[in-house]
C-alpha cells in the first residue's frame, strides 16, 4: 500500500493551498489527513469516507478547510486549505482509516 502526497509549501497568513493524496487500489477505504508541528503530537485534521457519506473536520480548521475525493482519479484526495494561519504550519500526512498505512508527508509553512 502505498499513499502519496503533494501540494505543500510556503504561503503567507492568509492564503490558500491545495494538498493532494493519490491511494490507487483503496477506493472502499476512508481516508483521512493529520499534521504534526514541530515539538507537538500528530493531530486529526479531516476525514472522508469512500463514497462521501460522511465527511468531518476538526475545530481547528473547520469553515476554512475543505476535503473531497475523486475515485475515478486514483482515488485522490484533496485537502483545499483557505485563510491559511501560521498555527497551521506542520508537516500534513494523508491516512489510510484503520490501517498502519501513512504517506510520505509534505512540509506545508504559513508566514506571519
Amino acid at each position: 500500500a502505498q499513499l502519496v502526497e503533494s501540494g505543500g509549501g510556503l504561503v503567507q497568513s492568509g492564503g490558500s493551498l491545495r494538498l493532494s493524496c493519490t491511494a490507487p487500489g483503496f477506493r472502499y477505504s476512508g481516508i483521512g489527513w493529520f499534521r504534526q508541528a514541530p515539538g507537538k503530537e500528530r493531530e486529526w485534521v479531516s476525514c472522508i469516507s469512500p463514497n462521501h457519506e460522511y465527511i468531518l473536520y476538526s475545530d481547528s480548521v473547520k469553515g476554512r478547510f475543505t476535503i473531497s475525493r475523486d475515485n475515478a482519479a486514483e482515488n485522490t484526495v484533496l485537502l483545499q486549505m483557505n485563510n491559511l494561519k501560521p498555527e497551521d504550519t506542520a508537516v500534513y500526512y494523508c491516512h489510510l482509516l484503520g490501517t498502519l498505512t501513512w504517506g510520505q508527508g509534505t512540509q506545508v509553512t504559513v508566514s506571519s
